[in-house]
C-alpha cells in the first residue's frame, strides 16, 4: 500500500522532539530524510541522514532535493544570545523557505512555540487572530517564522501549519505545564492532521492536549480535524494548589510564558 508522501524532511531530528518523531512519522512516507547539525547515528531502514547547518543556504538548498513535505523542528529551542538565534532560527528558517520555494515543496509544518505569545497573562484566553506577544528573542524568532511562512503562502501558495507547541514532555514539569501540556501522541496527531488535510492555507494551531484549563482557543484551526486524546488531568496531583495567591511580582505565575519571561533578551557583548 502506497504511503501519502515519497519523502518527508524532518529538521532538528537530533533534538528532544526530533528523537520522538523519528520512528513515528515513518508510516507517512517511503523515505524520511533526517537533518541536524548533531550526530544522528546510522540511517535505519526507510531513512536518509543529511548533516546540515541551516544557516548554510547552499547546503539547505541541496538538502531539499526530492522532498515532498517538511516538518521544520530545526534551530535553537530555548533562549540564547541573539547572534545564535539569528543564525539558527531566523537565517535558517529563511533559507529553508527559499529552498522549499525553489524545489516546489507545497506543505510545511513549522514548529512554532507558545513563547510567540508568552506575554499574554494567564487570565486571558486568546486565539490565532490575536497579535503575537513574544516573551524572549527565541519567541521573536518564532514570530518571524510564522510571518515568513505567511509571506510564502500569500506570495507563492506554499501552505504551512504553524504549531505553537506548548510543553511536550512525557509529563508536566510544573503547575504551568498542566495548562500547556502536549503529549507525544497528541503532538504526532497534530502533525498528521497538518500534513494530511487537503487544504490548510496558512494555519496557526495551538499545540496542547485536552487539558482542563485552557489559555488558547483552537477553533480557527478546526478545519485540520485535530482532536487531542490526552489530558494533563492525570498529573494534577503532582502540583496541588498551594491555597495562596502568587506574589504580584511572580511573573512565572502571571504570564503565559512562565519563567521564559525572565530569560531574555540576551545580547552578546561586542
Amino acid at each position: 500500500m502506497s504511503k501519502p508522501f515519497k519523502r518527508i524532511l524532518l529538521t532538528g531530528a537530533a533534538g528532544g522532539l526530533g528523537k520522538v518523531l523519528r520512528d513515528r512519522i515513518k508510516p507517512w512516507a517511503d523515505v524520511v530524510r533526517l537533518s541536524d547539525l548533531a550526530d544522528l547515528g546510522e540511517a535505519r531502514e526507510g531513512e536518509e541522514i543529511v548533516q546540515c547547518d541551516l544557516a548554510d543556504k547552499a547546503a539547505v538548498m541541496k538538502m531539499m532535493e526530492g522532498v515532498d513535505a517538511v516538518l521544520h523542528f530545526g534551530g535553537i529551542s530555548v533562549e540564547a544570545p541573539f547572534d545564535a538565534i539569528l543564525s539558527a532560527n531566523i537565517v535558517g528558517t529563511a533559507n529553508l523557505y527559499e529552498a522549499v520555494h525553489k524545489h516546489g515543496v507545497r506543505r510545511v509544518v513549522f514548529a512554532s512555540s507558545n513563547h510567540a505569545i508568552g506575554f499574554y497573562k494567564q487570565t486571558e484566553v486568546i486565539d490565532a487572530d490575536d497579535p503575537v506577544r513574544p516573551d524572549t528573542m527565541y519567541g521573536v524568532s518564532k514570530c518571524f517564522g510564522e510571518n515568513l511562512s505567511r509571506y510564502y503562502f500569500d506570495r507563492f501558495g506554499i501552505e504551512t501549519v504553524c504549531i505553537r507547541i506548548g510543553s511536550s514532555f512525557p509529563e508536566p514539569q510544573s503547575a504551568r505545564m498542566l495548562v500547556t501540556y502536549l503529549s507525544y501522541d497528541d503532538l504526532v496527531e497534530s502533525l498528521r492532521c497538518s500534513l494530511m488535510t487537503a487544504k490548510v492555507g496558512h494555519t496557526i494551531l495551538f499545540g496542547m492536549s485536552d487539558n482542563p484549563a485552557k489559555w488558547w482557543d483552537n477553533r480557527k484551526a478546526g478545519h485540520l480535524g485535530f482532536v487531542a486524546t490526552d489530558s494533563s488531568t492525570k498529573f494534577s496531583g503532582m502540583f496541588p494548589p498551594s491555597g495562596t495567591y502568587p506574589a504580584a511580582d511572580d511573573v512565572g505565575a502571571t504570564y503565559q510564558g512562565g519563567p521564559f519571561i525572565l530569560s531574555g533578551p540576551q545580547f552578546g557583548r561586542g
